[in-house]
């Protein structure tokens, strides 16, 4: 939930759904005109044809990363990569190993934004072997972070003794934000270094930090971003030199010797230019810019939004005066909070009493791209949610590179960047004259990124692409360094098992069923059983084999295509024991609940093959309530797998929550459990805390502030809330008797919602092997149906309030439906125009008609409600409800809200 502001002002030293725009014709609104995207009109690869997600292929080089930072990829196909501690690796493609080189003594104090921050390797690399580093360190006067250039061996020796120091940036020791440190070269062997503000932007509430009371310099980026005579907030450009020492090329913002400005600027106006990159072609600059958190615009200016820049020439890009499209801010006195005027666009001045560059400052060039929490109006397809930009390359496609693996022509051009908190990495498309043209999702269904935290492009063309892990500041399992190479030609087959005989008692025949498939039509396949290593039977249509000794078995089909590639899946076999049989009865109705309490009477019935006698205490029986659920279809009937559903914990999963927090450890943020403990008599938590997520905060935890999140509902931010107060609950579950009677009281206060879920699990006394487990699950729904819950609908449409129709015929059907004790239904509709007859049919929509309403045109605005008698069934049946009109001819619409189950009195 902290989303940025951690990862921000973690990004701020390392760090901080969409839809694809592909080549399809869409409209982006834009701030002066709209423009269409489509094939015919995108020059040199209008008329290539997006690749298919299948055709790229991850490949994980190295997963044993603790917090990455940045990569290079040498000619000769070495990989190099550092981590914020201080661990300098390569990964040698001949050999497929990686290598720890030397582990520097940097300043990376723990989830303080300093440490190792970038790598790069010189132009000439092949020829003089010279690297660079960008790392923190004790410099004369404090803190600094140091450009420090090494040479290094072919054979991966580092030569310390080589060290030459090129450029160090002071810094302000006690600010724990805003580092950048990426590096990258121009075609003339320039050298580009990005820096952050180095400024508290906490105290801020999101907006611009331009604190100028005493003593709160840290709070001011007027003093770095806004100053000309600061190295801070910027991106540097400078010429290394043989010797060790720097030139400053022409053409930066400052000619050199200009007062009260430091000639190694090229851009100012930065917060934190994470990863930047430079176009070969043109030298044409690009950076991923973190912006500040404030969730809505407010009185001292715009919302915060994240950036991709491009930069053709040196120039002011605004910050903290400006964000996004140069939207600006408003001057702001914080000793008295009176709001000012809006700075000039065209003329910013610094007026701060830290400023010591100049005064008036070079007008201000907005983003190339920019997006707030929210989803953004002017780019759509960069979805919503916690924002972290991650600047990356632009690809060129080489005809004449021999490679099987490069990216295809179709990405000619295109400029690719990450998201470091929603896990994408789009390429931005542009015209000729390098504007901003379209946005294209790289590998939209399956991409599986990790947080990416820097991405490059290889000499054979294939992406590399370090991934920072799950969760900022820790030793993620998930970090790794990977491939992303293109397959133009011949794919692996995909190997699939769907044999369902898994568990038996011997002799133990089982059918090895298969469904395999190739992304290559009529690609010949060849198929080959494969049992604890050793070929047991090869071919290619259904076989069987018989088990006929007792154990754990591993089984393992490999298919291979004519080409000779292959692929495996894996599944084990159990002989020596079988499951348990659990069946949970009721006394009442299987499906509903109803309105007031109600009493359950249930039985729990266990049978087990092996197990003599069954053993109570074997037994977990639970009845939990569930007061809400992501969506009407989930947790419906009978399942036989627990669900262990909480519908704050499922909004959590899918959001960047665990960015910044962990349950039980201490993150950026505060780990959920002391969150749980602080608050756990506090009446007034989940209101308090569902409006900080939403609104953002900060002074609770410490000096991190909470981002906003305006993207969520109040009611989905308050049972985030909920469930995270329920984790200091650490009581154990008690078990019910395998038979009894519960009172089902929760939803009298819930409104009648809600689900019930009566679980019931069995583990046997392991038979001959090991003990199995079998759980079986009875979930009572509310007897109100909401009707865009239902499972399935037929010529009918439907939002999150109902489902409408004007066709004839047209049906909705709810699976698995008990009709015990159902007198009647009454339901809610709207009928304009029409009239007809709603019809229930059980089984299908030809099956056996137990219930008829006639409905006819609604007379006034509000909905009809009309009830009907019903000839129930013994039983659970899929019911259809089909809806016909009296005349086929007739034009109107009939809407139905809900449909009430009403038990006999």
């Amino acid at each position: 939930m902290r989303k940025a502001k951690y990862i921000k002002a973690a990004l701020t030293a390392c760090v901080a759904a969409s839809v694809s725009a592909g080549l399809f014709a869409f409209d982006v609104i834009h701030p002066h005109k709209t423009i269409t995207k489509k094939a015919t009109k995108n020059p040199g690869i209008s008329v290539l044809k997006k690749p298919e997600d299948n055709r790229f292929v991850k490949t994980i080089l190295y997963n044993d990363l603790n917090e990455p930072m940045e990569l290079a990829v040498a000619k000769d196909g070495r990989v190099f990569f550092i981590e914020r501690s201080g661990s300098f690796y390569v990964y040698t493609p001949a050999t497929k190993q990686t290598a720890l080189v030397h582990k520097f003594d940097v300043k990376a104090v723990d989830k303080i934004l300093q440490g190792m921050l970038g790598m790069t390797i010189d132009p000439d690399f092949a020829t003089n072997n010279y690297i660079y580093f960008y790392y923190s360190t004790n410099g004369g006067d404090g803190l600094v972070n140091r450009l420090s250039r090494f040479t290094i061996s072919k054979t991966n020796v580092l030569n310390l003794a080589s060290e030459k120091d090129l450029l160090d940036v002071p810094l302000d020791a006690e600010v724990s934000a805003h580092s950048g440190g990426g590096m990258d070269w121009d075609k003339n062997k320039n050298l580009y270094i990005s820096t952050g503000d180095n400024t508290v932007p906490f105290e801020s509430e999101g907006f611009a930090p331009i604190d100028q009371r005493p003593n709160r310099q840290t709070f001011d980026a007027e003093r770095s971003a806004g100053n000309t005579n600061d190295l801070r907030g910027k991106v540097l450009r400078i010429h290394p030199e043989a010797n060790g020492t720097y030139t400053i090329p022409a053409g930066n913002l400052f000619p050199k010797g200009t007062e009260k400005t430091k000639p190694e600027i090229y851009v100012m106006g930065c917060r934190n230019p994470y990863r930047i990159s430079v176009d070969k072609a043109t030298s044409t600059l690009y950076w991923g810019e973190v912006g500040p958190d404030a969730g809505n615009n407010g009185a001292q200016g715009p919302r915060g939004y994240d950036e991709i820049n491009q930069a053709k020439k040196a120039g002011n890009f605004g910050w903290p005066f400006f964000v996004g499209d140069s939207k600006p801010y408003n001057k702001i006195d914080f000793s008295t909070h009176a709001i000012g005027d809006l700075y000039d666009i065209n003329a910013p001045e610094n007026t701060s009493p830290n400023n010591t560059g100049l005064k008036i400052l070079p007008p201000a060039q907005k983003a190339l791209v920019w997006y707030p929490y929210d989803t953004s109006p002017e780019f759509p397809e960069l979805g919503k949610g916690g924002r972290c930009i991650i600047g990356g390359p632009v690809y060129h496609y080489d005809p004449a590179l021999q490679s099987k693996t490069k990216f295809p022509a179709y990405y000619d051009k295109v400029l690719f960047v990450g998201d470091y908190m929603r896990n994408w990495i789009f390429g931005v498309r542009m015209d000729e004259h390098l504007n901003f043209k379209a946005l294209d999702q790289l590998m939209e269904s399956n991409g599986d990124f990790r947080r990416p935290i820097d991405i490059k492009f290889g000499p054979e063309g294939s992406m590399y692409v370090l991934e920072y892990g799950s969760a900022y500041g820790l030793d993620n399992p998930d970090a790794r360094l990977v491939r992303v190479d293109y397959n133009g030609g011949n794919r692996a087959p995909v190997a699939r098992i769907a044999t369902a005989d898994t568990i038996g008692l011997i002799p133990y025949k089982v059918a090895l069923n298969q469904k395999s498939f190739d992304y290559d039509a009529d690609d010949n396949l060849s198929y080959k059983w494969i049992l604890n290593g050793k070929t047991v039977i090869s071919k290619a249509q259904a076989s069987t084999y018989t088990f006929r000794k007792n154990g754990v078995y591993k089984l393992t089909l490999k298919v291979t295509d004519a080409a000779g590639k292959s692929s495996t899946d894996t599944k084990l076999i159990k002989v020596g024991n079988t499951l348990p049989d659990v069946a949970i009865t009721t006394t009442g109705n299987s499906t509903f609940f109803f309105p007031g309490e109600q009493t359950l009477g249930y039985n729990v019935g266990i049978k087990d093959k092996e197990d003599k006698t069954i053993d109570p205490k074997r037994a977990n029986i639970s009845l939990s309530y569930i007061a809400r659920v992501e969506n009407n279809q989930a947790l419906v009937g009978h399942q036989h797998i627990a669900p262990t559903y909480n519908y704050g914990k499922s909004l959590m999963a899918k959001s960047d929550c665990k960015a910044c927090h962990a349950v039980n450890t201490k993150v950026l943020g505060p780990a959920f459990i002391d969150v749980a403990k602080r608050y756990k008599d506090d009446k007034d938590a989940v209101d308090k805390l569902s409006t900080k997520i939403i609104k953002g905060g900060n002074g609770v935890w410490g000096e991190h502030a909470m981002s906003a999140h305006p993207q969520l509902t109040k009611d989905d931010a308050s049972e985030i809330v909920k469930y995270i107060l329920t984790l200091n609950d650490a009581k154990p579950a008690t078990s019910l008797p395998l038979q009894g009677n519960v009172t089902l009281k929760d939803h009298v206060a819930n409104n009648n919602g809600g689900r019930y879920v009566l679980t019931a699990s069995y583990t046997d006394k392991g038979g001959a092997i090991t003990p199995l487990t079998t759980t079986e699950s009875l979930v009572l729904r509310p007897a109100k149906v909401e009707t865009e819950s239902a499972d399935k609908f037929e010529k009918m449409d439907h939002n999150d309030r109902d489902a409408w129709t004007s066709a004839n015929n047209a049906y909705f059907m709810l699976k698995d439906i008990d009709l015990k004790g159902i007198a009647q239904l009454t339901y809610s509709y709207t009928s304009k125009g029409l009239d007809g007859k709603i019809e229930i049919h059980t089984d299908s929509p030809d099956g056996a008609v137990i219930s008829m309403l006639n409905y006819t045109p609604s007379q006034t605005k509000q909905a009809t409600q009309q009830s009907t008698g019903i000839n129930a069934p013994q039983g659970k049946h899929d019911l259809y409800f089909v809806i016909t009109k009296s005349s086929l001819n007739a034009k109107g619409t009939i809407a139905i809200d809900w449909i009430n189950f009403e038990k006999i009195n």
